[in-house]
């Protein structure tokens, strides 16, 4: 009896560590209604300044902790192909805003970008891996030329797109893991708490898309 009140306690336990996640991460796009759309402008050289960019802007935390969510929605393969795919096009982005080509709706595309990952995951969107590596490849360019357009043409803008891609990297497995606990240990409302989360930032994508923050 004691042994199965122990381990009544630990499931009951490890319940509790992926909802009170799941609840930051509803808090976490909640708050983008509240805070700048995009910030770091300005000078932004070195592997730290690449690192906070993105973290430092709620449309770049929002967009890419959302692609590790919708990835561990799909399952499978997309688990790893998706997020690569995320980074690899937005260092292709990066390099492309670098070089000033001209690339239009860049804010536009990023703002979309929250809208439309941030629906799939509130819907529980299931498509093909294909689709899903465009999708979110698309949506890459635009955030990856956003940050090269502001990196200096100096040997510190290398490390500033180390930094980058590692910050990126470290967003989307955030998403991941809490889609995976969501997953295994969640159950019923742990895939609720992930759907809220996925809707409020498809609400925070709209007003930064309006103009509203």
């Amino acid at each position: 009896m004691i042994t199965d009140n122990n381990s009544n306690a630990r499931r009951v336990k490890m319940r509790k560590i992926p909802i009170t996640a799941l609840t930051a991460m509803a808090m976490l796009a909640a708050s983008a209604t509240i805070a700048s759309a995009h910030v770091g402008l300005g000078y932004a050289g070195g592997f730290a300044h690449g690192f906070w960019h993105p973290i430092g802007g709620v449309d770049h935390v929002l967009a890419m902790v959302m692609v590790g969510l919708f990835a561990a929605q799909l399952g499978g393969r997309a688990l790893y192909l998706v997020p690569a795919t995320f980074v690899s096009v937005m260092a292709i982005g990066c390099a492309v805003g670098f070089a000033g080509l001209p690339v239009p709706f860049i804010e536009l595309g990023i703002g979309l970008s929250i809208v439309v990952l941030g629906t799939a995951v509130a819907l529980g969107f299931r498509t093909v891996i294909a689709v899903a590596m465009a999708m979110v490849g698309f949506f890459g360019l635009f955030h990856g030329y956003a940050h090269g357009a502001e990196m200096p043409e100096t040997v510190a803008g290398l490390a500033y797109c180390a930094g980058l891609i590692i910050a990126t990297a470290l967003l989307h497995s955030c998403g991941l893991a809490l889609g995976l606990i969501a997953a295994s240990r969640g159950g019923h409302r742990g895939e609720t708490l992930m759907r809220a989360a996925g809707g409020l930032t498809a609400v925070a994508g709209v007003a930064i898309v309006t103009g509203i923050i």
